[in-house]
C-alpha cells in the first residue's frame, strides 16, 4: 500500500458523501446533521477506508474501516482535522464520543472533561481547559444561604425569561445566570448576552456567567453515535448536567430554576432528566410554570415568528422594553433579515 492521502470530501460531492455515510454506517455511526468539513482516506483500490469531519471547533463522525484498524489511519484523520481547526484559528478543539472509543482519543492527545456513564464522553485538546474555566468561576463565588442558577440561551430575551429570573431572584440570595456562549442561534451571543444584561440590570443579586464551550445547545449536540433521538437528548442532558454539577460545586449552587415545558419534546426530556439527576447531587430542581400572555405561553420561537410576520403588536406583548428597543433599531437589521429568510423558527 502506497502512502495514503487525506482528501477533502465536499458537500457537493454527493457520491463521496454517500460513501462517507456508508462507511460510518458500517461502524454503527450515523452521519451528523451538523458538519462543515469532511475528509476521507481512499486506498489504492479506490475504497474509502477512513473518514472524519468538523463542526465549528469540534471533531465529529470519525470512523476507520474494521479491516484497516491498527494502521494509524485515525491518527492521520485527526492530524488533518486539527490542521483544519488551526487554519480556522481554533486552538481549543472538542470531541464527543462513545465510552469505548474514548481511549483512542486520549492516545491522540485529548483529555477527558466529563463523562455521562453509559452514554457519552466529552474531551478537549487542552489538559487544563475545564479546570481553568472552573477556577475562573470560583473567583466570582458569592456567599449566601440560598445560591441558585439559571441556564438560558435567550434567543431572544423575553418576558418569560424575565419572569423566571425574577422568581429565582426573589427566592435567592444570589442567582448565577449562565448565558449559553455557543454561536448556534439567530441572535449572536454578544447580542443575547447584552439583552439579558439589560433586561436584568435592576436585579442586584443576579450575576451573569458565560458557559464558554462546556454547554451546547440541543440543535448542535452531536448525536451520530446514539441509537435514536431520545437517547441523544438524554445523553446531552446527562453530559450537560454532569458539567453543571461541577460548576455548582465550585459556586456553592444548591438550586437550579427552570421553566416547565409542554410543547418541546427535547426540552421536556431534558427537564425530566434534570429533575431526577440533580437532587442526587444535592441540587434542587425548581420547575416554574411558564409565563402566559393572553392565554399564550411566552416563547422565543413565538417572538421570532412575530418578527418574521412583522406583527409588532404581538411582539410588544412578549418582550421587555429593553429587547423591543434593540429589535426595532437599525442594529437589528441583520437579525431581522436572517429571521425573514428562515424556514424553521421553532426552538428546542
Amino acid at each position: 500500500m502506497t502512502d495514503l492521502v487525506v482528501s477533502t470530501i465536499y458537500p457537493s460531492d454527493r457520491r463521496g458523501m454517500r460513501r462517507v455515510e456508508a462507511l460510518l454506517g458500517s461502524e454503527g455511526i450515523r452521519l451528523d446533521r451538523n458538519l462543515d468539513y469532511t475528509c476521507a482516506i481512499i486506498d489504492d483500490d479506490g475504497a474509502m477506508i477512513a473518514t472524519g469531519s468538523c463542526f465549528a471547533n469540534t471533531l465529529r463522525c470519525l470512523a476507520v474501516d474494521g479491516s484497516h484498524r491498527g494502521e494509524g489511519l485515525l491518527n492521520s484523520i485527526v492530524t488533518h482535522l486539527m490542521e483544519v481547526q488551526s487554519a480556522r484559528g481554533n486552538t481549543r478543539v472538542f470531541v464527543y464520543t462513545k465510552e469505548e472509543a474514548s481511549p483512542m482519543f486520549v492516545d491522540l492527545g485529548f483529555h477527558e472533561v466529563v463523562r455521562a456513564p453509559g452514554s457519552v464522553v466529552f474531551l478537549e485538546n487542552r489538559r487544563d481547559g475545564f479546570a481553568s474555566y472552573l477556577r475562573r468561576l470560583e473567583t466570582r463565588r458569592i456567599q449566601g444561604r440560598a445560591v441558585s442558577a439559571i441556564v438560558m440561551n435567550a434567543n431572544p430575551f423575553s418576558l418569560g425569561h424575565r419572569y423566571l429570573v425574577e422568581q429565582a431572584a426573589r427566592a435567592s440570595d444570589v442567582v448565577h445566570l449562565f448565558v449559553v456562549s455557543e454561536e448556534s442561534s439567530i441572535f449572536p451571543f454578544d447580542v443575547r448576552r447584552r439583552l439579558i444584561a439589560e433586561g436584568t440590570a435592576d436585579l442586584p443579586n443576579v450575576v451573569l456567567q458565560d458557559t464558554d464551550s462546556y454547554m451546547v445547545s440541543s440543535a448542535t449536540f452531536p448525536s451520530y453515535f446514539q441509537r435514536d433521538e431520545e437517547a441523544a437528548i438524554r445523553g446531552q442532558a446527562l453530559l450537560d448536567l454532569t458539567v453543571f454539577t461541577e460548576i455548582a460545586r465550585r459556586l456553592g449552587i444548591t438550586r437550579r430554576f427552570v421553566g416547565d415545558e409542554k410543547a418541546s419534546f427535547v426540552t421536556r426530556l431534558y427537564n425530566e432528566t434534570m429533575a431526577s439527576l440533580l437532587p442526587t447531587k444535592g441540587i434542587a430542581c425548581v420547575q416554574l410554570r411558564r409565563l402566559e400572555v393572553g392565554g399564550r405561553v411566552v416563547s422565543a420561537s413565538t417572538i421570532r415568528q412575530a418578527i418574521h410576520d412583522r406583527d409588532e403588536e404581538l411582539l410588544r406583548s412578549l418582550v421587555p422594553e429593553t429587547t423591543l428597543r434593540l429589535l426595532t433599531s437599525p442594529d437589528a437589521e441583520p437579525i431581522r433579515r436572517a429571521i425573514a429568510a428562515s424556514t424553521d423558527l421553532a426552538h428546542y
